[in-house]
């Protein structure tokens, strides 16, 4: 008997999305455009604000969220410390 997995799904396009560019704008709010053209505005202050772990809290404080980077088409936060899954970035939800 042989097994055979196909991993092709609707989400496989996602493994090659990247994010091209990304602004902040205020109140914890980033406007990212990603590879295919598709732009979101992704409101993260719920996420944060819910969040009960020290180590997101922190970036409640505006000026270490705003220091983020674009690390390999993906927002980026001191080095990994904070990181989203470009799914959910790219469905503008941000779950708690």
């Amino acid at each position: 008997m042989r097994i055979i997995v196909d991993y092709k799904d609707s989400e496989s396009g996602l493994n090659q999305l990247k994010i091209e560019s990304a602004k902040y704008l205020s109140d914890y709010a980033i406007r990212v455009i990603f590879s295919d053209g598709n732009e979101k505005l992704i409101d993260f202050k719920p996420f944060l604000s819910k969040s009960c772990h020290p180590s997101i809290k922190k970036y409640l404080d505006e000026d270490k969220f705003s220091n983020f980077s674009l690390t390999d088409g993906n927002l980026n936060w001191n080095d990994y410390d904070l990181i989203f899954p470009i799914s959910d970035l790219y469905s503008g939800q941000i779950g708690v």
